[in-house]
């Protein structure tokens, strides 16, 4: 008798499949098909990135090469071509090195795609940090110490990937404004952090030296 039971519940188990399919195939094909056709152009897009970051990784070498062969103009002129058609990581390291081509010959300029790039809110914080630090590299001799506090004070606050650059640049505005109060300032935080470089503490004792009364005698 159970093998009855058991072929009658198969049957009806069946019929049930066959209700379901009659009435849900169509759609179950339709999902299937669209899954596929998804998979399909995720990976022919995966595909393209890597084709366009190895083409943009070759235009990048290239362009390095022109900076070591002192084609200098050239390489300027390819690094805004990758910055300005390249996949993403490749357009903010080309921009970084069109300022720093733009630098030989226009600091200007050069302090103007930095300042671009510290305004750009789809590139990481310290990124547009380190463009700041950068511009900040260019101006440091000729730019007033307010402008330097201005560029500077936000990045050198504790926590921040560039600090001990931004203090460094900060005491050598201050010593360069004749501004001891403010240079010694400077030299304290750097000294206060246990963590500041060996080299940049060397540095800025030097300003202070520079800076003290008796080295104007």
């Amino acid at each position: 008798m159970s093998d009855i039971f058991q072929e009658v519940d198969e049957e009806v188990r069946r019929e049930r499949l066959k209700q379901l399919w009659d009435r849900y195939g169509n759609i179950i094909i339709g999902i299937a098909f669209v899954l596929v056709l998804g998979i399909g152009g995720w990976r022919a897009y995966q595909w393209w990135e890597a084709k366009k970051a190895a083409e943009n990784g070759a235009r990048f070498e290239a362009a390095l090469s022109l900076v070591a062969e002192g084609k200098h103009a050239d390489a300027e002129a390819a690094f805004a071509r990758i910055a300005a058609e390249g996949t993403s990581g490749y357009r903010i390291l080309a921009r970084f090195q069109e300022a720093a081509e733009l630098a030989r010959r226009d600091a200007r300029a050069a302090v103007n795609v930095y300042d671009a790039i510290a305004a750009d809110s789809g590139v990481s914080p310290p990124l547009r940090d380190l463009a700041n630090i950068h511009a900040a590299l260019l101006l440091v001799d000729t730019a007033s110490l307010d402008e330097m506090r201005r560029r500077l004070e936000p990045i050198s606050a504790s926590g921040g990937s560039f600090r001990y650059s931004a203090r460094e640049l900060m005491a050598f505005a201050a010593w360069r404004a004749g501004n001891p109060e403010a240079t010694r300032r400077w030299f304290e935080m750097i000294a206060a952090d246990p963590e500041s470089p060996a080299a940049i503490r060397t540095r800025v004792e030097m300003l202070i030296a520079l800076a003290a009364p008796d080295s104007k005698s």
